[in-house]
């Protein structure tokens, strides 16, 4: 079960999982962008493949709303960055 720890790394939480690892808020925000890109490529790539333009225009719409979502995401990776520039890179 995961918990979190109350002492701060700077500005940053960090957050231990069941395995050992913690992860720094920075990580976990770095790894949540990583997955929405790889949903957004699957978006884009059953827009790609289907044939039903219903389906088509869906599946579009939703990568170009996921489009939005990881430029937001990327903002607060920047903002993270500037403000422990040490977690930058990672």
């Amino acid at each position: 079960m995961e918990s979190l720890i109350n002492k701060k790394s700077s500005e940053q939480f960090l957050k231990y999982r069941e395995d050992g690892i913690k992860m720094t808020v920075s990580a976990q925000v770095k790894t949540c962008l990583a997955s929405l890109k790889s949903a957004q490529a699957s978006l884009e790539q059953f827009a790609l493949n289907t044939q039903n333009q219903e389906a088509k225009d869906m599946f579009t719409t939703a990568s170009q709303s996921t489009t939005q979502v990881i430029q937001d995401i990327q903002s607060r990776v920047q903002q993270l960055e500037n403000e422990e520039p040490q977690y930058k890179g990672f």
